[in-house]
């Protein structure tokens, strides 16, 4: 399966933050992604985090012939596994240019540099020595495999004890753990690879780049170096070119990051070897907190905000005084008075809203003309509703305006005018107690009286 690409506004992010000394994880450009190393319950294995990269290292001891060239020393054979559980660009069943790389570049650190005293290996000259096999299984990628993986190799054969032997005449003795204490391998020293990403030809450099910053970078350069500053390995890979005070100073900040590496393996080391010697619980079970509820919670980060709270602080401060020469503007304008009990301060101006005429009336008629003196004072006229003649409701009572404007009303003035006003109240108070009891009225055609 192919890897899946960034995108172009991914990639412009990602440069243009990397440009501004700023990470997304919020990291600053020569800080490590936080690191912790376990160990299981048997020996030599090794369980190494560094972010969300995870990489698993076994070591695995077995008898065999030496070789014809070196008759004397033992054989170091280190395999890297990159299955589709890490990534699913990673193919099963063999690596690819990029895992053969990572393979070598391992090789070179570790077996190369003599790390390990192979000659302490040696069981019978010219007949058994010990090979030891470096199995580092790459569980999670999340960029910068070599740093993990060579944790985690080193770490894994410190911590290895191979079975004891013993030599008499011809006959070779291998103890079992309980019959003899293993024996650990003669380790000189703990070579660590510290990888460097270089983006816009060499102006910017990070130290453990994730797998975003590995998609955009132009290059990379990876220095397997110890912390008595002896440098074990260093290659350069991507279409760049540097000059020689960029090599010096990326081996300055290694021999700082080493030191570093190299102390919280030791550290590893100890607290594994006194849980073992005091009886305590160990392995990889161990290591997991099972007793909070709070076990997923992420892990605080440690973030620089120094710069953007100075940035903060400035913007409100400018921001107070945009507000108080605001205010004073403000205080400063003068009152217009437009007509009686209105007014106006500030410029103000006409109306900027798009709106049709038609609608301009619609919302405004007293400017239109529409409305006539009487309607503008809130004394309209009511028109009179006319009943037909084929209607079946009840008559009804029309009051005009007239009628109003008395403030009561005449009993026998209605009558005279043909409107039989207490027949009408009768006719409405049936119909509410019909209404209440649940029937339904008959409808009921009335005659006015003369």
């Amino acid at each position: 399966m192919r890897e899946t690409p960034l995108s172009n506004c991914e990639r412009e992010f990602l440069l243009l933050a990397i440009a501004h000394k700023k990470r997304i994880d919020g990291r600053q450009v020569y800080d490590y992604r936080r690191l912790k190393i376990s160990f299981g319950v048997d020996r030599g294995c090794c369980h190494v985090e560094m972010g969300h990269t995870r990489v698993m290292a076994q070591i695995s001891c077995e008898v065999t012939p030496p070789k014809q060239a070196r008759p004397t020393d033992g054989v170091i054979f280190l395999n890297l596994e990159m299955s589709p559980m890490a990534s699913p660009s990673f193919e099963p069943g063999r690596l690819s240019e990029y895992g053969v790389e990572l393979n070598r570049i391992l090789e070179r650190c570790i077996k190369e540099s003599r790390c390990v005293d192979t000659e302490s290996l040696c069981i019978m000259a010219g007949e058994k020595v010990w090979t030891i096999r470096v199995d580092i299984h790459v569980l999670n990628h999340e960029g910068n495999i070599v740093d993990c993986a060579s944790i985690a190799a080193i770490a894994a054969l410190s911590h290895f004890r191979r079975p004891d032997v013993t030599v008499s005449g011809e006959d070779i003795t291998i103890h079992a753990p309980e019959d003899r204490e293993p024996v650990p391998l003669s380790v000189h020293h703990l070579p660590v690879c510290v990888t460097f990403a270089f983006f816009d030809q060499g102006k910017y450099l990070l130290v453990d780049p994730t797998e975003k910053e590995e998609k955009v970078m132009d290059g990379k350069m990876v220095i397997g170096m110890n912390k008595h500053r002896e440098i074990c390995t260093l290659q350069m890979t991507g279409n760049m070119l540097l000059l020689k005070d960029q090599v010096l100073r990326c081996s300055n900040i290694a021999v700082v990051k080493v030191a570093e590496i190299t102390e919280i393996i030791q550290r590893a080391l100890e607290q594994d070897s006194k849980a073992r010697s005091s009886g305590k619980k160990f392995g990889f079970a161990e290591s997991l907190q099972k007793d909070k509820v709070t076990i997923n919670e992420m892990d605080e980060m440690v973030v620089d905000v120094k710069d953007a709270v100075d940035q903060a602080r400035e913007i409100i401060q400018n921001g107070e005084k945009n507000a108080v020469s605001e205010v004073a503007d403000k205080v400063n304008m003068k009152v217009t008075l437009k007509g009686p009990g209105t007014g106006q301060i500030g410029e103000g101006g006409p109306s900027t809203w798009d709106v049709d005429e038609e609608d301009e009336e619609e919302m405004h008629p007293a400017a239109a003309g529409r409305l006539t003196g009487q309607q503008l004072r809130g004394t309209a006229p009511v028109e009179p509703v006319v009943l037909s003649g084929d209607s079946e409701e009840e008559d009804t009572v029309t009051l005009l305006s007239e009628h109003l404007h008395t403030g009561k009303l005449s009993v026998t003035k209605l009558a005279t005018e043909g409107i039989n006003l207490s027949s009408a109240i009768k006719l409405k108070s049936k119909k509410n107690k019909s209404l209440k009891s649940g029937h339904t009225p008959k409808k009921k055609r009335t005659e006015r009286t003369s």
